[in-house]
């Protein structure tokens, strides 16, 4: 049934989700109007969360799906679930100042490292064995 990688999806989505949102808000409160990208430092920060989130997203989430479907979906869950905290920590530290992103920047990466790593020798494994 896949439900662990389908939450973790939706829960990866919403941050995603208020990322786009504090965009918005972001530009009126520092007065960045569209199509305007730069401007205020507090602002370029707010931005590049969103931008940097939606790069990390397009890694995560085949990863999420491809991990929890032939290793394990309870560990697909779990290391899903560490790279969701890990970007809010890294939006939160992010947006006070920008030497603050790295614990959860880390966080986030060497959980979507973990997924790759085990997701690739999984399937190595399996294709070994498939055409044996």
């Amino acid at each position: 049934m896949l439900l662990g990688p389908s939450i973790i999806t939706v829960f990866a989505l919403l941050v995603y989700f208020v990322t786009i949102i504090n965009v918005g808000r972001a530009r009126f409160k520092y007065n960045v109007m569209p199509p305007a990208t730069s401007g205020d430092e507090n602002f370029e920060r707010v931005l590049r969360v969103q931008e940097n989130t939606l790069e990390q997203l397009i890694f995560f989430l085949p990863l999420l799906w491809i991990f929890s479907y032939f290793v394990s979906e309870m560990w697909g869950m779990i290391l899903g679930g560490t790279w969701v905290v890990g970007r809010i920590l890294y939006a939160w530290g992010y947006a006070k100042e920008a030497k603050k992103r790295a614990p959860g920047f880390a966080i986030s990466t060497l959980s979507g490292l973990a997924l790759l790593g085990v997701s690739l020798v999984k399937l190595m494994l399996m294709a070994y064995e498939a055409y044996l």
